[in-house]
């Protein structure tokens, strides 16, 4: 299959344009507006590119709820997380984190398998740190049995880990000492330091089960990937998943999740105490913010006319440009996101829009080919 997706182009002005313009300016702040036009790179003031879709495949569905997707490229070869459940999507003590890897992108092998005794394992993440590749997954508390989603107890959760030397011995469960009562996400680096988000209820108070309004997001820091402990609060209600991205220079730009509200791209510098937050146009779940080339993508769940679908977006300033629109439906989305070169990437979801033999519908993983065009 294959999809491209096009713009209008915006017209650049012609240098001669450009130049007359500028002597006809009466006004130093004219004139230095118009040199800044010219002086910014190209893709700042033009459409975003078109990106073409192809080889979409599913490349894993064992009869279980499989979801929740993140890759990584580490040592040469590619990684592909995801959890998966014979019970479904909710807490359930019977789901596990299943790690595969390939030297294709086509072929997959399962590489590790873990899960952690009484608890749900879900929304695993990678971070290559210190010549280590650490998975990472937030586990709630179920005990022996399947847990009422009225039981769902924040103050309960905990974040676990896998992690190894050369992809092919891991250790795990190991428990992140620092993650109690956080429910962790992904992970970020800069210099020597890793960075975690781990979102947790207003002074861990006590009430009703589940995560509602009152949670606020927290960064985590960590110097061996293990033993975590609070660098920052980002967000002080409605914390949610939230991705992180940092600059060279330290200053992060981030993309949180605000339950069914429109998203918010988050913005710091060091020592990460003060943030600014500006709403979106849309909800995003399970959002993915990653660089490709020289711009930013976003991806997650979006809600469109036809349900909810897995988009992909250039983030350009603050305003989003879809750039794909995957097959996708019903529970789907959190994407994984690998660069392979300045014009082509390759990307992981999971879905439910296909159907077994018996017609019912099925929750799997796929991947897609994604290419920059002219």
């Amino acid at each position: 299959m294959r999809f491209v997706y096009a713009y209008k182009k915006t017209e650049i002005p012609a240098w001669s344009c450009i130049l007359s313009a500028a002597t006809s300016v009466r006004s130093i702040p004219g004139l230095l507006a118009i040199l800044v036009f010219v002086l910014l790179p190209a893709h700042l003031h033009a459409a975003p590119p078109r990106v073409q879709v192809s080889n979409v495949r599913r490349v894993f569905h064992n009869g279980e709820h499989n979801a929740f997707t993140d890759l990584v490229r580490f040592q040469d070869r590619y990684y592909l997380t995801f959890r998966s459940c014979p019970d479904g999507h909710m807490v359930h003590p019977t789901s596990s984190i299943i790690i595969m890897v390939s030297d294709d992108l086509e072929s997959w092998q399962q590489v590790h398998r873990f899960s952690v005794k009484h608890r749900d394992t879900r929304d695993p993440h990678f971070l290559a740190f210190k010549g280590k590749l650490f998975v990472y997954t937030g586990t709630w508390y179920s005990g022996a049995t399947t847990l009422p989603r009225d039981q769902y107890d924040l103050n309960k959760h905990l974040g676990y880990a896998a992690w190894t030397f050369d992809g092919k011995s891991w250790n795990s469960p190991v428990l992140l000492d620092g993650t109690y009562g956080h429910y962790v996400w992904k992970a970020s680096v800069f210099g020597e330091t890793a960075f975690l988000c781990g979102r947790r209820k207003n002074e861990f108070a006590e009430g009703p089960k589940g995560e509602g309004t009152a949670v606020k997001s927290l960064m985590l820091e960590s110097a061996d990937g293990l033993i975590w402990r609070k660098k920052a609060v980002f967000q002080s209600v409605h914390g949610d998943e939230t991705a992180f991205l940092f600059e060279p220079d330290g200053d992060i730009l981030a993309i949180g999740r605000r339950g069914s509200q429109p998203a918010q791209i988050l913005k710091s510098q060091p020592p990460y105490q003060e943030w600014s937050r500006n709403d979106l146009d849309r909800y995003i779940g399970g959002p993915l913010l990653t660089r490709w080339g020289d711009r930013f993508v976003v991806g997650g769940r979006r809600v469109t006319a036809g349900g909810p679908k897995t988009s992909m977006c250039w983030l350009v300033g603050e305003d989003l440009y879809e750039f794909a629109l995957l097959p996708s439906a019903g529970d789907n989305s959190y994407p994984g996101f690998i660069e392979l070169n300045p014009t082509n990437a390759v990307m992981s979801w999971y879905s439910s829009h296909e159907k077994n033999a018996n017609g019912q519908n099925i929750t799997a993983i796929y991947m897609a080919d994604l290419s920059i065009g002219n």
